[in-house]
């Protein structure tokens, strides 16, 4: 039986709490050291190892951490919610994203259908649509190409995708992958959308609007903005639009749009780049044969997040160290640092998917934790990282935890040699100097000079960027969440954090307002 118990009420937490702390400089220097980065590595899926080796661990707190997996029934929590259990209390729904990249489990019938049929059969309709999109039979009015994709979403359906599509557009360029070009529009200021409208030929745009209820306000005004685009321009708007959305909502059956492809209630936002909401633009800029290599390696990495073993789950295990820096050595965020600029918007989407699902104060009953809980997500690309925020992480007052990925190889098959060393090289070499750095530190007389070390890191490392490496790094992402939700006794997959300033929003612009309310609308010129 599955007991859903507050973190400070389990045994493994006092137990954490008496550890003596790990000394990394100790640690991580010398053979010792060494051995270390040798040995604290798990295999993951799509070619990747997550190394934690520069993780201020040692076999003790290891050992402490599987205890609190067993106990906190980490295992039998995933289990529940794959097979279709009612995880999602805030909502009263099931929690269904791994399903749309495989079955893990039993199958889950919901609404009087079986979930895994109906995501493979939403999937294989946008397959559909887009073999006819790239081979010309759905074309514009004059029977030409479609050569752009334009997404029209907010949060969750414009971070995970614009990040994925970043991530995969060199890649799919050098392997003769490339489709069409995809554009984003999110923001409702209409900077956003009038950037995107001016820079692409509307004429061979293709356009999704993607809101599951159909009545997202920014969204909607975006796809105003973009309908009138069009029609300014002598077109059918209702030819150059698809919709992602519910199968109950206004766009479902609406003449406004080509297709509707639909998702449901059972896949939040933040974790819908695997369905339809990432299916659609992501089909169409690569072909549905690299979507689904994309799937492939997020089902992979969701198998192995089903390992009893802490030591072979690099999920579980990224997740309960997470919980023990934040918990109980006080670290309050971390720092995600891809060493890869086809991954520049992931930092973007792990904010969204961290903090949205684990910023909570309330634990699943709604019932004030008297702990903490999710650590504020920040991050940006090496190299350019280190000329910006590093100093602070290096010898700032705060102690910030390291979430470093990096690849042996590029995506484009072009470097250069300089200096005897090629790019890449070179930015391998940094990478590997920061964890090194951070972990040890430097002594020095000249204070300004000196780095203390034991600022932990971690490192996922992959020979290269693909589609399966992409889909397992998000998976794991998303499982760490999961997991350190689970152990915080937390509601991960609502997120009535955003509602309020929806709420007030609509009376400023209802011109129902009071107080100082009112006196910023009248500032905001509204």
């Amino acid at each position: 039986m599955i007991r859903w118990t507050n973190f400070d009420a389990l045994e493994s937490y006092k137990a954490l709490n008496a550890l003596n702390k790990v000394d990394l400089v100790k640690e991580m220097s010398g053979e010792n050291g060494a051995k270390r980065a040798a040995e604290y590595s798990v295999p993951m899926a799509g070619g990747l190892a997550f190394n934690y080796a520069a993780k201020a661990v040692d076999a003790d707190t290891l050992k402490v951490l599987a205890q609190l997996a067993d106990e906190a029934q980490l295992t039998e929590k995933y289990a529940a919610l794959y097979n279709g259990e009612m995880i999602n209390t805030g909502e009263k729904r099931l929690v269904l994203h791994q399903l749309t990249r495989g079955q893990l489990g039993s199958d889950v019938i919901a609404d009087g259908v079986n979930k895994r049929e109906f995501y493979a059969a939403q999937q294989a309709k946008i397959n559909d649509f887009v073999a006819k999109v790239h081979s010309g039979e759905i074309a514009n009015a004059a029977g030409e190409k479609f050569t752009t994709v334009v997404q029209i979403g907010i949060g969750g359906s414009d971070l995970g995708p614009r990040a994925m599509y970043l991530a995969l557009e060199n890649w799919a360029k050098n392997n003769g992958c490339f489709k069409m070009e995809a554009r984003f529009i999110s923001n409702v200021d209409p900077d956003d959308a009038a950037a995107v409208l001016k820079s692409i030929d509307v004429a061979h745009s293709l356009f999704i609007l993607v809101s599951k209820s159909g009545t997202t306000l920014e969204t909607l005004t975006n796809e105003s903005f973009v309908k009138d685009a069009l029609a300014n321009a002598g077109l059918d708007a209702s030819k150059h639009m698809v919709a992602v959305t519910s199968e109950t909502s206004p766009l479902a059956k609406s003449s406004d749009y080509l297709a509707a492809f639909f998702m449901d209630d059972y896949i939040g936002g933040r974790y819908s780049s695997t369905s339809a909401v990432g299916g659609a633009v992501l089909s169409l800029a690569f072909g549905s044969d690299v979507f689904a290599r994309f799937l492939n390696g997020a089902a992979e990495e969701d198998k192995l997040a089903r390992n009893t073993d802490l030591l072979s789950n690099p999920d579980m295990l990224d997740a309960l160290i997470g919980v023990y820096e934040r918990n109980f050595l006080g670290y309050s965020a971390t720092a995600v640092l891809p060493y890869s600029q086809a991954l520049s918007r992931f930092p973007a989407h792990l904010q969204q998917l961290d903090m949205e699902s684990n910023g909570k104060s309330v634990n699943r009953f709604g019932e004030p934790v008297d702990y903490v809980t999710g650590p504020v997500i920040f991050g940006e690309p090496g190299t350019n990282g280190q000329h910006s925020f590093y100093q602070l992480l290096h010898q700032g007052t705060d102690i910030i935890p390291l979430q470093f990925v990096g690849f042996k190889n590029n995506q484009a098959g072009m470097d250069v040699v300089i200096q005897n060393s090629t790019s890449q090289q070179k930015l391998c070499a940094n990478v590997a100097a920061q964890i090194m750095a951070f972990a040890c530190g430097k002594e020095d007389d000249n204070r300004n000079k000196y780095f203390a070390g034991n600022r932990p890191s971690s490192i996922i490392i992959g020979e290269q960027l693909t589609p399966e490496a992409l889909g397992a790094l998000l998976a794991h992402f998303e499982n760490k969440v999961m997991f350190q939700g689970f152990v915080w006794n937390l509601n991960s997959f609502d997120q009535e954090g955003v509602q309020l300033g929806k709420v007030l929003a609509k009376r400023v612009l209802a011109h129902e307002t009071t107080g100082a309310l009112k006196v910023f609308s009248d500032l905001l010129g509204i």
